[in-house]
């Protein structure tokens, strides 16, 4: 059992299952799992090992995107759906590291997330945060929540990183998104990603992991379906792809190995 999540207590945890958030926490190299957490991981891995260059790649891409956001479109509030356990630069932290008055509420359901809330809320003095306990499912409550912080008037960046996989229809999942962009103004952005069909040994991995059936159930889609997300809204370049490949940094010219999960961002017109 980690340090952190052992010592917080489970209240309405439950440890005897994996949840997908800690067992991120555990591929991103964190503290805040179980032991049931990293059993669960450790049998994707050994059935994918670039598992962990998916986990590392999306994280990543959530800091180069929010820094584009920050500094390259005047983006000052951030609605972070399926945020996870907190790590090295979280959303607020590279925001307001760009934009100290920058506005964050983060969205999670899972207990030791919330119980590690208060790690997601150190806000600079100019800016605020806030966190909410709500499913990705209930968008009604999440817009309804979030008004306390954001000024939906205004630009907002809504981030949805990894996190509609587990909204198995295609069809809900389209329709979740669709409902959180019609609440925001013109101008504002969605930034998602999600694991992605491009490798077909990752796809037998998370099979199998559904099939054991003992976490919730995570579905990749293929890269066009990813990019129907974004259906209306003007793409930014270069379009949905590989996250490694979506404005990577640094001055080599090698192109950075492809993962199996895809995003992109777009402008609501």
């Amino acid at each position: 059992m980690a340090d952190n999540a052992a010592r917080q207590g489970t209240g309405r945890i439950d440890t005897s299952r994996p949840h997908s958030a800690r067992i991120w926490n555990y591929l991103a190299g964190g503290k805040d799992y179980y032991e049931v957490d990293a059993d669960a991981a450790e049998k994707v891995l050994a059935a994918f090992p670039g598992m962990r260059d998916i986990t590392l790649a999306s994280r990543a891409f959530i800091g180069r995107v929010v820094r584009h956001l920050a500094g390259q479109e005047g983006i000052r509030q951030f609605l972070d759906i399926g945020t996870g356990l907190p790590t090295r630069d979280n959303t607020h932290e590279v925001a307001q590291r760009v934009a100290p008055e920058s506005r964050i509420v983060y969205v999670d359901n899972d207990p030791v997330v919330l119980l590690h809330a208060e790690a997601l809320l150190t806000s600079s003095p100019e800016g605020a945060c806030d966190y909410i306990d709500a499913d990705v499912r209930d968008p009604e409550r999440i817009l309804e929540q979030a008004a306390r912080t954001l000024d939906f008037s205004r630009p907002v960046g809504l981030m949805l990183m990894g996190i509609l996989g587990l909204v198995p229809d295609h069809d809900e999942a389209r329709s979740v998104v669709r409902r959180l962009l019609d609440a925001l103004p013109s101008g504002s952005f969605l930034a998602l990603n999600d694991g992605s069909t491009a490798d077909p040994t990752y796809v037998a991995s998370i099979e199998a992991h559904n099939a054991r059936g003992t976490a919730t159930p995570y579905t990749p889609r293929d890269p066009e379906e990813i990019a129907a997300f974004f259906d209306g809204l003007e793409l930014l370049d270069p379009g949905v792809v590989s996250c490694s490949r979506w404005r990577p940094e640094g001055t080599s010219d090698q192109v950075p190995a492809e993962v199996a999960v895809h995003g992109g961002v777009g402008r609501k017109p």
